[in-house]
């Protein structure tokens, strides 16, 4: 995974030294009522930074969470790296929380069956109407099956924006294929049904403050979610 690591810092690199043919920086801010991810609750009152950077297809994210209502909410940092052509994208991702195998949080730490952090896989395509995404965790701080091993945990939903009432909305669904202990499922079972309204406000055309709204069912852990935010994005 060190390896990993400094494929990203030479990406980073890369696409810093193309800032000036056509890359663009990416920052936001988001604030939700509850963090709400895949259908399962991991935190109360949220902060959501986002900073990255995307070139010709390319994109490198980072996003994090932090809990502001219930500090001893989970502490979240991703690293997104993912590439689009028409439709279709593939990617990958590497997710850390402050609790996990290691009771120090420690970011640097990458042993097998010792780490936090949980890498992931994901492709899908964008028919503008209909978005498909698959995505496989295979390394890290995976889940169990019901044998007691490495899940290789694996998610895929399937998403419908439309638009109604001058809001931008979205239709979601998601499911687990199989048994594992990280989406505390015992075989297939849909863990994810959302409904979304996104309204965009503009500040003197510098900034979009878009304001949300999501409505979230999660059948397997029989579960609803009713989460309200908004965000901070320049035009950078």
């Amino acid at each position: 995974m060190k390896r990993y690591i400094i494929y990203i810092v030479m990406l980073v690199t890369a696409l810093t030294a193309r800032a000036g043919e056509g890359a663009e920086g990416i920052l936001s801010a988001d604030f939700v009522s509850q963090y709400i991810w895949r259908g399962q609750s991991l935190g109360a009152v949220s902060l959501q930074p986002t900073l990255g950077v995307a070139w010709k297809g390319l994109s490198l994210i980072a996003w994090g969470s932090v809990g502001l209502s219930r500090p001893s909410d989970t502490r979240e940092l991703d690293l997104q790296l993912g590439y689009k052509v028409g439709g279709f994208n593939v990617g990958l991702g590497d997710y850390w929380f402050s609790a996990g195998q290691d009771p120090r949080g420690r970011y640097f730490l990458y042993q097998a069956h010792r780490t936090n952090h949980v890498f992931e896989a994901n492709a899908g395509y964008d028919f503008r109407f209909l978005s498909v995404q698959w995505f496989t965790v295979f390394g890290g701080n995976d889940g169990l099956n019901n044998n007691g091993r490495r899940a290789y945990s694996s998610y895929f939903e399937l998403s419908a924006p439309f638009r109604w009432v001058t809001c931008d909305w979205t239709a979601t669904v998601g499911a687990v294929p199989y048994a594992t202990s990280l989406y505390a499922t015992k075989g297939f079972a849909v863990t994810n049904i959302t409904l979304k309204a996104c309204k965009t406000f503009a500040v003197k055309e510098k900034i979009d403050f878009p304001v949300y709204a999501s409505l979230t069912a999660n059948p397997c852990s029989q579960h609803g979610y009713l989460v309200v935010g908004f965000a901070i994005r320049p035009r950078l």
